[in-house]
């Protein structure tokens, strides 16, 4: 009767191996951790494991295999230390390692794995819904309804803190709407390095922020700096105070007036505001291309 229900208690292992390792593992990364009670570094190695698969629940799932409950399993994957870790993608073993490792390393060997796995049919429709919603709010964005891009883009961010190109949508969603300091909070936790070119635009557009200063007769600055027109400070702030406005062509005059007669005047500070205006802008951007051709025209004349 041992025999019997030994070979009953393997078999129902092999089944419940198939289904939550092997079928599992056709929608998602399974990682299997064979372990053993006794085993020192297993105790050290599993609740890491843990760990950093409940970042990810709905891309990584973690089965645990006790090697000794489960010999028949141990012996067909030939496991003669432990811990062993296998990572089973498409119903196929694709890696693994034997001993314990620390939380970074097993995160970098997850991601490393989740980067080279296809998308799963559930990853595929999850991501073409967040393409339709982004169109939906660049589509809204070109309709004027910024309220309502905002909306939309602030839920994304939410549900999404990780995509950088979201969190640059939404930044240049609220700079539209005025809200920098809020824009600026979307994008602290994008990375410094971040190469998406909403992002770029809309920290550019931030830095502008801080210099686009408003004033109150602005008239009388402009007779002003038409009075003094060798006083390059306040022909800076007359270039703030027309970005304020909304009036970046009369800007770019005043910054290009600048550089022309002095083009390292206060740090290059007026030539480094025209390329934050044309970052801000998109450097594809029609008015970034004519603007740009006035600076080089300036800088090589």
């Amino acid at each position: 009767m041992a025999s019997l229900a030994t070979a009953a208690t393997e078999k129902a292992s092999i089944e419940a191996f198939r289904v939550d390792v092997i079928d599992a593992s056709k929608d998602m990364l399974v990682i299997v951790d064979f372990w053993a009670e006794w085993c020192g570094p297993c105790k050290t190695l599993t609740p890491l494991l843990e760990r950093v698969v409940a970042e990810k629940p709905d891309r990584v799932k973690l089965v645990k295999i006790d090697v000794d409950k489960n010999q028949t399993l141990a012996s067909q994957f030939r496991i003669q230390s432990i811990p062993t870790v296998y990572a089973f993608a498409g119903g196929q073993p694709v890696d693994g390692f034997q001993g314990a490792l620390g939380e970074r390393e097993l995160k970098a060997f997850i991601d490393r794995l989740l980067a080279a796995a296809p998308p799963t049919a559930g990853e595929i429709d999850a991501e073409a819904e967040i393409t339709a919603l982004i169109d939906a709010a660049d589509a809204a964005t070109a309709a004027g309804m910024h309220d309502d891009a905002a909306a939309m883009l602030g839920a994304l961010a939410n549900e999404f803190p990780e995509r950088e190109n979201i969190a640059g949508k939404f930044a240049l969603a609220l700079i539209t709407l005025g809200n920098t300091d809020a824009a600026a909070a979307a994008l602290a936790a994008v990375p410094a390095d971040s190469k998406d070119a909403d992002v770029i635009r809309a920290r550019a557009a931030v830095a502008l922020a801080a210099k686009a200063v408003p004033v109150d007769d602005l008239a009388g600055l402009q007779a002003e700096v038409a009075a003094n027109p060798d006083d390059h400070g306040r022909r800076f702030d007359l270039a703030g105070a027309l970005l304020a406005r909304g009036d970046r062509d009369a800007a770019a005059d005043s910054l290009l007036t600048i550089i022309a007669a002095d083009r390292t005047w206060n740090d290059a500070a007026a030539r480094t505001t025209l390329l934050k205006m044309f970052e801000a802008t998109g450097l594809d951007d029609p008015w970034s291309i004519r603007t740009r051709a006035r600076l080089r025209s300036v800088l090589f004349s």
